[in-house]
């Protein structure tokens, strides 16, 4: 198995993404830390996903991504880590608003929680490589707008929209990989990311049937779509690759 004697991190192990590479990483057989803010609905989701939770493979650990110090902490006693996937997506209460009813203090928290907390990890993750000195790599979630501009038109008989918040966190996202591997300067620690197009969550038939007409046939993506591409960064199979972001939204930013 790819992942055998492996141990990898996942933040945001409750989301949707997050579940589904867990599962899929223990059936590699990897053994894995999976953390999220919320450890209940972490838990709840795994085993909707038929994940054994109490299996040996699988330790779960209450993180809160945005709290500097329990991060700091959380990587200081960390041991053996080989690498990590962060598919968290913090925001706050105010976040989807539409373009001209954002405000700029929502802005300014949004882009702190997401981006900020992605910094932090991905800032800790190199000094774990550091101290450490094993290989890591660490895979990063963006986003097919963190590359390409929105096409509004697929949200038309919406409330949906593209939060501007999100472009600006998901193409950051991009380019923080491409310094924090420059800074570290070795090709034993890794940081790329997987920019995905939608994902299936029950969004309005309309904007489905339209998202639809701008790919080769798929539509929105399921979470397992997306795995392999972190699968294979994660891998000795592109153990030279580094500070890229690889697309996997069946053609909807071509």
């Amino acid at each position: 198995m790819r992942f055998k004697n492996k141990k990898i991190l996942i933040a945001g192990a409750g989301g949707l993404l997050g579940s589904c590479t867990v599962g899929n990483l223990l059936g590699q057989g990897a053994s894995i830390i999976a953390v999220d803010i919320d450890y209940v609905k972490m838990k709840e989701h795994l085993q909707n996903r038929d994940i054994d939770v109490n299996d040996a493979q699988i330790s779960l650990m209450q993180l809160d991504i945005n709290n500097e110090a329990e991060v700091v902490d959380f990587f200081e006693r960390a041991e053996a880590l080989d690498g990590a996937v962060n598919c968290t997506y913090p925001r706050n209460k105010n976040y989807g608003a539409h373009f001209f009813n954002v405000r700029l203090n929502d802005f300014n928290e949004n882009l702190s929680l997401h981006l900020g907390s992605a910094f932090l990890f991905t800032q800790q993750c190199a000094a774990y490589f550091v101290k450490n000195k094993t290989p890591f790599s660490l895979v990063n979630i963006s986003s097919i707008y963190g590359v390409v501009a929105p096409k509004f038109a697929v949200y038309a008989n919406t409330s949906m929209t593209l939060p501007v918040e999100y472009a600006a966190i998901k193409s950051a996202i991009i380019h923080i990989n491409k310094y924090i591997v420059n800074y570290v300067g070795n090709s034993n620690f890794r940081v790329n990311s997987v920019s995905p197009g939608g994902i299936f969550d029950h969004q309005p038939e309309a904007f489905l049937k339209a998202y639809k007409q701008h790919t080769l046939g798929k539509g929105m993506l399921e979470e397992k779509d997306v795995f392999g591409a972190i699968s294979f960064l994660l891998s000795e199979n592109s153990r030279y690759i580094n500070g890229q972001n690889l697309i996997v939204d069946d053609g909807f930013s071509l």
